[in-house]
């Protein structure tokens, strides 16, 4: 089967054959991959945001879709046959022993779920069935952006109806954080980027407001709208100027959610004293999502129209044009893009 592989930090993924380990351990579960996103989070392994990288060479992925094709000793929660969510997120079931998988002379490295590859062994924890009928393309997104999007929304910023909302970066989880508060009835919900067609598409997913940070200034556009600052103020950049000015523009009565990985020893610079009062600042993990509870949920409000999805995946690629897609991403002019799998 094909895989992206990780082989070296700050250079393209290699795609190449590799083989699957010989069996399934107690927990795994054999999944044929049919779609999966790119989220930041692999461009950050790639470019070694978090520090230098113990477990090259390795497989990447962490949202993705398909089909059960086996099933491991204990595995309860699948069965053969089911289409699933693959999520990094812990769900229902077994933690299972990570993979490995050969290349060659080497060992390739795996965690509990990749979905850069046609075929993936993951830890029956990091699947979730899905209806038989449901879009396969779509599905992805309920491995991150989504179900991180709605964790941050009430889970980490316990947000109420007719609190406002800034969220700084109008990537795939930004417009999905503007979905998520969109349907809160959030107001209003102004989105900060430096790309304009970002900052377009996020209109459509519920943001009434927009600021372009390279060309407006941010804290007077904010206050003009907010004079006493956001209710709550969302960072999914990870970029240090970034946070520290999410953390200034929120109330004193509000709360920062940091979303976005920082790099690894970047320290922010922020006045604590508010903190002593009743203004909050917190890092989100995934929105502390729950993907046995939150997936079915949020699968039920797509179908009846209340998540607008098909305009979040702006780009769809084969695995072996994987690195354009990275590099279409790193453009800013896409949401999210997905790799349509090619299985003979």
């Amino acid at each position: 089967m094909k895989a992206a592989i990780l082989v070296q930090q700050n250079s393209p993924l290699v795609v190449d054959e590799i083989e699957l380990p010989e069996k399934l351990e107690y927990g795994q579960v054999l999944v044929k991959i049919e779609y999966s996103g790119i989220c930041g989070a692999q461009i950050n392994e790639i470019d070694g945001v978090k520090g230098p990288d113990k477990f090259l060479p390795h497989l990447l992925g962490h949202e993705g879709s398909g089909v059960v094709h086996k099933i491991g000793m204990g595995v309860s929660t699948v069965k053969e046959g089911d289409k699933v969510v693959l999520h990094w997120r812990e769900g229902a079931g077994i933690k299972s022993p990570t993979p490995k998988y050969r290349w060659k002379d080497k060992t390739v490295n795996a965690g509990w779920v990749t979905t850069f590859n046609e075929y993936a062994v993951v830890s029956e924890n990091r699947v979730t069935s899905i209806p038989p009928d449901f879009d396969l393309k779509l599905a992805p997104l309920f491995g991150c952006a989504i179900t991180t999007a709605f964790g941050v929304i009430h889970n980490d910023a316990s947000m109420k109806c007719g609190e406002s909302i800034v969220i700084f970066g109008a990537g795939g989880v930004g417009s999905a954080i503007a979905q998520a508060a969109a349907l809160t009835s959030a107001c209003p919900i102004i989105m900060v980027d430096i790309n304009d067609f970002k900052l377009e598409q996020s209109k459509f997913f519920g943001a009434t407001a927009t600021i372009n940070s390279l060309k407006e200034n941010v804290t007077s556009q904010v206050l003009n709208m907010l004079p006493g600052g956001g209710d709550v103020v969302v960072d999914t950049t990870g970029i240090k100027p970034v946070r520290e000015l999410a953390y200034e523009l929120t109330s004193k009565e509000g709360r920062t959610i940091c979303v976005g990985v920082p790099r690894a020893g970047e320290k922010i610079s922020i006045d604590s004293f508010p903190l002593h009062f009743t203004k909050k600042i917190t890092g989100s993990h995934g929105g502390d999502a729950l993907p046995q509870y939150d997936i079915p949920r949020l699968i039920r409000l797509q179908q009846q129209g209340k998540l607008p999805l098909e305009k979040m995946i702006t780009h769809t690629f084969p695995l072996e044009q994987i690195n354009e897609a990275f590099a279409l991403l790193r453009t800013g002019d896409a949401l999210r893009c997905v790799i349509k799998m090619k299985h003979d």
